[in-house]
């Protein structure tokens, strides 16, 4: 369903230092340079993730209500993701631990460097 998703990022080291961090934990190669540093990206099979900064020079911002998700293998890694991501400048925006709304899901919530909200999730099995 989706090709890519791009964020902005105010400070793209800070960003690639969290994102390194947080998708590494996910068993995600380090990120790399991109558009002369202007951003940082992440390739997978399934798609293409970075951190920019906005092309037409205005701040970036993040969306209200908007929630990017990270798949997980599972609670450890959940764990692992989080707890780098706040070593890495992130904030806490949900602890790690099941989600009650999804029975069997086990999740947690960060804020990137620049306010972008992420979720690490795995999803209750089928």
């Amino acid at each position: 369903m989706f090709t890519h998703i791009m964020v902005g990022a105010n400070d793209v080291p800070a960003a690639k230092t969290f994102y390194d961090a947080v998708l590494g934990a996910l068993g995600h190669g380090e990120g790399n340079l991109i558009g002369e540093g202007h951003g940082v990206g992440y390739a997978t099979s399934g798609g293409f993730f970075a951190a920019v900064t906005p092309r037409d020079g205005n701040a970036p911002s993040f969306a209200n209500g908007g929630t990017i998700g990270f798949a997980a293998p599972g609670p450890e890694a959940v764990d692992a993701a989080h707890a780098a991501g706040l070593a890495a400048g992130g904030t806490c925006e949900g602890a790690p631990g099941p989600r009650e709304m999804f029975p069997g899901a086990y999740g947690a919530y960060l804020r990137d460097p620049t306010g972008n909200k992420l979720c690490i999730w795995q999803a209750p099995k089928a």
